[in-house]
């Protein structure tokens, strides 16, 4: 099992002085850390068409950038590239334990687990990334630099790579198997790789104003709400045409605030919209589907895995009511299902312990059992 050490500082004192403010180096974040996925298996995910990737190189001193699937890798010879494959969470369960160790951070947070296998010389340029990030060295060494906060000019190195300015460094290190390096939003950054090498990117979202609004109008479109019209009886007369006076403004604002004060709709969008994956999940689903008593029986015998990169999740405002939302889907199952949801939502294993007298319940019952049917959760023999 994965156990995150820091020799340097606390968990209290990382989150106080380092979360979302300034970059750190974690020596042996990760001791006698071992690849969680070995190169060629990470290759061969490269070629899977469901799966996100992307190779990186220079050709005649320019960057070039290639989205897979890939059937081969030997044109790009033996150094000076990466391959970089995302939410390699989904596919494999030793890398999903990756996650563990940062759940001091809740999983609404986080985004996925990026690797990248790279040949000596090998990188993607310097950058800017909009996500906090704890990048976990593998396999070989890698060098990184990494700027301060600040105004620095971004620009398409590709069509697919942004890259910066050239920035000086308030960091610069060798990385070695099992260190750390832990990278807020915004702060310019740039790996080198010496030797032939593996990456594991811990990533958690950053979400912007904009990203949120945007996913608000979908969700209300969606759910055909917000239909209120904007509504100004006993008007008075107009004098000036062209002009939004400092009332109407008024009343337009509280149109769209009226969204944002109701509370039950802001809960179902921040669940739903938090619980949805950006990559698609290896879900496999049962070639026998599974009845609830044998779910019940099954599950005194061994427990219930939660796929890679699910997410599900509960708020305090719902949970009363049994309320959860799983892969961008809401659930209520009632108060009495209240600790169901939470053991559904906060544990990556599921024991009979924690499950089986919620699993009494009917409703819950028959929907738990359609997920371990989809392979939302899946018995590990």
């Amino acid at each position: 099992m994965l156990t995150l050490h820091l020799a340097d500082f606390s968990l209290e004192h990382f989150m106080a002085y380092y979360w979302q403010q300034r970059p750190v180096v974690i020596r042996q974040g990760f001791a006698n850390f071992e690849d969680l996925i070995s190169p060629n298996d990470l290759a061969g995910l490269a070629m899977e068409e469901a799966v996100e990737s992307r190779l990186v190189y220079k050709k005649d001193e320019q960057w070039q950038a290639e989205n897979g699937p890939f059937d081969s890798y030997k044109r790009f010879g033996k150094t000076g590239w990466t391959l970089i494959v995302q939410a390699v969470n989904h596919y494999s369960s030793e890398v999903a334990a990756l996650v563990k160790p940062f759940d001091f951070i809740p999983k609404w947070r986080l985004d996925d687990v990026m690797i990248s296998y790279a040949t000596p010389g090998g990188g993607v340029g310097p950058h800017i990334d909009l996500y906090d990030v704890f990048i976990c060295q593998g396999s070989g060494r890698r060098q990184w630099r990494v700027g301060d906060k600040g105004e620095h000019r971004q620009f398409a190195a590709h069509a697919a790579l942004l890259h910066t300015d050239p920035f000086e460094a308030i960091i610069d290190v060798e990385l070695l198997p099992g260190d750390i390096l832990y990278i807020p939003p915004g702060f310019p950054h740039d790996g080198v790789t010496l030797e032939e090498s593996m990456s594991y990117s811990v990533g958690f979202r950053a979400k912007s104003g904009c990203d949120m609004l945007s996913g608000l109008a979908d969700y209300v479109i969606d759910k055909e709400l917000g239909k209120t019209l904007l509504a100004d009886p006993k008007r008075p007369i107009a004098h000036h045409q062209g002009q939004i006076d400092a009332s109407d403004f008024t009343l337009i604002r509280a149109n769209l605030q009226n969204l944002l004060d109701n509370d039950a709709l802001m809960a179902d969008f921040a669940g739903s919209y938090f619980s949805k994956t950006k990559c698609a999940l290896d879900l496999q689903p049962l070639d026998e589907p599974l009845e609830a008593v044998d779910v019940a029986e099954m599950l005194q015998q061994q427990p219930l895995i939660r796929t890679g990169g699910l997410r599900c999740f509960y708020l305090d405002g719902t949970v009363a009511q049994g309320v959860c939302y799983v892969d961008g889907e809401r659930h209520e199952f009632g108060a009495s299902l209240q600790q169901a949801v939470a053991a559904l939502c906060d544990n990556d294993t599921l024991s009979a312990a924690l499950l089986q007298t919620f699993l009494d319940d009917d409703d819950f019952s028959r929907q738990f059992t359609a997920w371990v049917n989809e392979g939302f959760w899946y018995f590990e023999n």
